[in-house]
């Protein structure tokens, strides 16, 4: 295959996929800018809401990469029984998990609000909020395997549609609320979880419309085959431990910023908005990663393989320089549409070059992710995770002298970490 051809492949999966991630973080974004018209308080509290719902569904991210993984190697191999029995446990996975949240709704949001010690003048906004979208949990996780299936199926216009959608009722309901129906906090926590009802009940539509056929091929038998569950909980299991490091070190950032006062809260909250847009705009090549790498992987085209995983990283670090300069010209701009606080925006004003330097020292981790995740190689995944994680401890502890730059040194060197040793594990396993 000529590499015009790999190029129009990766790019008819990226940009999709990008539209797709860059409308995610609206959704927090415009939580934030209608909170930020209150007081520094109500952005805190949705900020800090927003984390711990980010912590506990981050860790369960593993629903949508090894379902992407596994459901894009069956593809590639043309195994139309194996696709259905990844999707089905998946999704019996996610209904398990959902039940398991609700049940425990209230010891885990006592140890959230523990953990990111909300303090007293926060608390009541902070529980209000988790009140409330904890009820959206069956249909979050069910999305997560949902869309995991589609990336495998090399559709990203499902996941494109279904996110425009989630978000325009998202943003239209936690607007009016807010606007129109006298809330404040309450009223984004009862928007996100409207719009992610619907989006459920679209996603089973589509997935009827288009893949309903492939139901003929279930048989019990072969959902529950021994081996099969094996793997795909040994796979499970180590991109849950990646991912329960990686929002453990962003859990840990929001709490050591909310020790640090109200203030520096605010302004941090603020600038990993930033932070959002770039991930999510990069985790566009990122995808294309995962579905193209594991259909090469499952059709045994080494070359091919090769070939996307480096042309996939000059996309990827091309739409990071872009994403650098943005910052470094209209920064100061972007900080005036999150909030109109003038303590805040000075707060953040003095942190605003790590925004520059974030996109291109983390896009390298990110599209490395896409790869592993299309190799379903999660063990690599864990192993530097764990790695990287313990130096942002380390990074953190030996620069107490930096102030609020401190946090933003140990995240960089975080990502800077993951990405070079996710490079130095694959090119080892290549060669051996």
């Amino acid at each position: 295959m000529k590499a015009s051809a790999i190029h129009r492949q990766i790019l008819k999966l990226a940009i999709p996929n990008i539209l797709t991630n860059i409308s995610v973080p609206m959704l927090s974004s415009v939580d934030t800018a209608l909170m930020g018209r209150f007081s520094a308080l109500h952005l805190g509290a949705v900020g800090l809401g927003s984390m711990i719902f980010n912590f506990v569904y981050w860790n369960f991210g593993f629903l949508r990469m090894g379902t992407v993984g596994l459901t894009a190697q069956a593809y590639g191999a043309g195994d139309n029984s194996r696709i259905v029995h990844t999707f089905l446990r998946a999704l019996l996975l996610a209904t398990a998990l959902s039940l398991l949240i609700l049940l425990l709704q209230t010891p885990l949001r006592e140890l959230m609000v523990r953990l990111m010690q909300v303090n007293e003048t926060l608390r009541p906004k902070v529980v209000n909020y988790f009140n409330i979208r904890i009820w959206a949990a069956p249909a979050t996780m069910a999305l997560y395997a949902l869309t995991g299936f589609f990336f495998g199926m090399q559709n990203v216009w499902y996941p494109l549609w279904l996110t425009i959608f989630i978000n325009v009722v998202n943003i239209g309901t936690s607007y009016g609320l807010v606007r129109y129906g006298g809330m404040e906090v309450d009223g984004v926590a009862w928007g996100t979880v409207t719009a992610q009802y619907a989006g459920l009940i679209a996603a089973m539509i589509l997935f009827t419309f288009r893949y309903g056929h492939l139901l003929r091929h279930f048989r019990r038998k072969t959902l529950l085959q021994l081996e099969a569950v094996a793997a795909f909980f040994r796979i499970n299991r180590d991109i849950f431990i990646r991912t329960l490091l990686l929002s453990t070190t962003f859990f840990l950032f929001y709490s050591l910023s909310a020790r640090a006062g109200d203030i520096v809260l605010a302004a941090n909250v603020v600038l990993l908005q930033f932070l959002n847009w770039m991930s999510f705009g990069v985790d566009g090549f990122a995808y294309a990663a995962e579905a193209l790498v594991g259909k090469y992987k499952g059709a045994r085209r080494t070359g091919l393989l090769h070939k996307t995983i480096r042309y996939v990283f000059y996309w990827g670090m091309g739409l990071a320089l872009i994403y650098a300069g943005v910052y470094a010209w209209w920064g100061d701009s972007l900080l005036r549409l999150f909030t109109g606080q003038q303590d805040v925006q000075q707060a953040a004003r003095q942190l605003l070059f790590w925004t520059v330097l974030l996109p291109v020292a983390g896009t390298p981790s990110y599209i490395w992710d896409g790869v592993y995740i299309g190799l379903t190689d999660s063990a690599g995944m864990r192993d530097t995770m764990l790695v990287a994680f313990m130096i942002f401890l380390a990074t953190y502890y030996l620069s107490a002298g930096m102030g609020a730059h401190r946090l933003w040194l140990a995240l960089a060197v975080f990502l800077l970490v993951r990405g070079a040793g996710q490079w130095w594990l694959y090119h080892r396993r290549t060669r051996a």
